[in-house]
Order: structure tokens, then sequence, then C-alpha cells
């Protein structure tokens, strides 16, 4: 499994990538965009996946935390965050 893996189930989230796991809870999530910069602009974000190759980055800002996932693809990333 090299992609990023999201589903969601119940009242979660869940993004798998490699041997991380990260489980936000949907009433959490804020706002989920397209970034177009490299490295994304907030510095404090954790990054998910490989920013090598892949040419869409997912940006989901929660209450308590922001993420970054490098992606090939935004929508269905996306479908399955706000879905």
């Amino acid at each position: 499994m090299l992609g990023i893996d999201v589903k969601k189930s119940g009242e979660k989230v869940t993004i798998q990538w490699l041997l991380s796991k990260i489980e936000i809870p949907s009433a959490d999530i804020a706002e989920v965009y397209l970034d177009d910069t490299y490295a994304g602009q907030d510095r404090d974000a954790i990054r998910i996946g490989t920013p090598y190759g892949t040419t869409d980055r997912v940006v989901v800002k929660t209450k308590h935390q922001n993420y970054i996932l490098y992606t090939t693809n935004y929508e269905a990333v996306r479908s399955k965050l706000l879905s």
C-alpha cells in the first residue's frame, strides 16, 4: 500500500499511510481544500504521504490540528472526508 487510505466509519475518519494511522472525529473537521504550494502554507501541519510524484496537496483543518495529505486524487479523498 503506497497511497493514502481514507475511510469513514460512523462518526470518525481514519487516515492510514504505511505504518501510520490517524483517527479524526468527523465533527472536528472544519475545512478541506486543495493547496497549490509545494510544502503547504501551514508550517505546523502534520504531513502524510510522499510529496514526490504527487500533484495534489489536500489540507484538512480540524479543531485541534491541521493535516496535509499528499495524494494524486483530490476529489476522492475530499468526498470521503466530507461524506
